[in-house]
């Protein structure tokens, strides 16, 4: 089946963050911009929406970007949300899997095939470790939120890449370019588009010449990072506070740069 058109629907991680665009464009690429890149390769007159902002949590993004994507009716939605949420205390992994069933269930009335993902096993970030068992609870209900309504399932969880911090950007919450080619090559692998990219990836062995020079990163990261992160958080404010997204219509793609 080839998908004629695509709408990516969430936060942070869909909107593309930290991967920057091709030389000649603003703002991020990302893995679903690359999937959709690849797509419209397969597709003529294929087109793509993409309306998921950073910093928000699963009920702005039901409440915000799901009837969008309902009333566009595409071939094709992918639903990344719930990972902002998470990372807040008090945040009640079994509600949010009811908040996020009831998008799923709309969003495959209108005939669309729906994409899902778990997360990445947080066990190696600093300030997720302590949660990883309501991340593990969340990404349990995705599992089975994805088995009940036919949905494809991306599986980050297992995705042994990602472990590895040449993936991420320096804030440590965000992808680089390399770890969005990942995930694209795994979205694109599940829905059984060939491609000519393996998210298998093994990454070659690390060494840290200078015990210190690590910690010296770990000092940068936490005044750099970290510290605004939480300040944000504390005075109720989120990284995308008056953005709008970055494709809010089905249009298609443009040509790469020259």
């Amino acid at each position: 089946m080839g998908y004629r058109s695509y709408v990516a629907v969430g936060d942070s991680f869909t909107e593309g963050l930290n991967d920057p665009g091709p030389a000649g464009t603003t703002g991020f690429r990302g893995w679903a911009d690359r999937v959709a890149e690849r797509l419209a390769q397969l597709e003529p007159g294929f087109r793509y929406a993409n309306l998921a902002v950073r910093g928000k949590l699963i009920d702005q993004i039901i409440e915000d970007q799901v009837p969008r994507a309902v009333e566009l009716r595409p071939d094709l939605v992918s639903l990344c949300a719930g990972g902002n949420d998470l990372l807040r205390p008090g945040s009640d992994p079994d509600r949010m899997a009811k908040t996020l069933a009831a998008a799923v269930r709309d969003l495959r009335a209108t005939g669309a095939e729906v994409v899902l993902f778990t997360g990445v096993d947080p066990r190696d970030i600093p300030i997720m470790r302590r949660a990883r068992g309501k991340f593990a609870v969340f990404y349990l209900h995705v599992r089975s939120i994805s088995d009940l309504y036919g949905c494809r399932l991306i599986d980050q969880w297992s995705m042994q890449g990602l472990r590895d911090w040449r993936a991420w950007s320096e804030d440590r919450l965000h992808m680089n370019a390399e770890g969005h080619r990942l995930v694209a090559a795994k979205v694109l692998d599940v829905l059984g588009v060939p491609i000519d990219d393996d998210w298998r990836k093994t990454w070659p062995p690390r060494e840290w010449a200078d015990p210190r020079a690590r910690r010296r990163e770990d000092a940068r990261w936490l005044r750099e990072h970290l510290g605004p992160w939480i300040g944000r958080r504390l005075r109720g404010r989120s990284s995308g506070d008056g953005l709008d997204p970055k494709r809010p219509d089905l249009t298609p793609l443009p040509p790469p740069p020259a």
